[in-house]
């Protein structure tokens, strides 16, 4: 049984999308911690065996939102109107949401290193990808100065 297919059928969270089945769109990225203090890591939920995250934290985009806050990217790519059908965001958010996490290990000139190495192999049918990346980009450059 895929990750994806776990999220979906046994603990009701269908925010995370199968779209290609083998891991090339992305849009099943799912975020992964080995433990609470790790940084997070990506992972493709539709070609991860469950078995292959036991004992792993893993952060799907329906755990983004406090409540009926959305995260500081969520409320970034609404504001922007980064998306179209959507079926690609959840993707593209968790991706940005682990990229934020190792923003550290990047210069404020290699913010464009950052996304391209993170979020650059999400794929998806309906937007040019400017948006996406002007509201990640966004975002990334207000937790560079120590906000968001």
């Amino acid at each position: 049984m895929s990750l994806a297919e776990f999220l979906h059928e046994r603990m009701d969270l269908t925010g995370t999308k199968v779209c290609c089945g083998i891991g090339v769109c992305r849009a099943c990225t799912v975020g992964m911690r080995s433990s609470q203090d790790a940084l997070m890591e990506k992972t493709l939920a539709c070609v991860t065996p469950v078995s292959a995250v036991a004992n792993q934290h893993i952060y799907t985009v329906e755990s983004l939102a406090q409540g009926a806050r959305l995260s500081p990217l969520q409320q970034t790519f609404l504001e922007s109107f980064a998306f179209q059908c959507g079926y690609c965001t959840p993707g593209f958010l968790m991706a940005a949401t682990a990229m934020l996490e190792h923003l550290k290990a990047y210069g404020a000139d290699q913010l464009e290193e950052a996304i391209d190495t993170w979020v650059g192999g999400n794929l998806c049918r309906c937007t040019g990808y400017v948006k996406y990346r002007d509201a990640i980009r966004k975002v990334a450059q207000l937790h560079m100065k120590g906000g968001a």
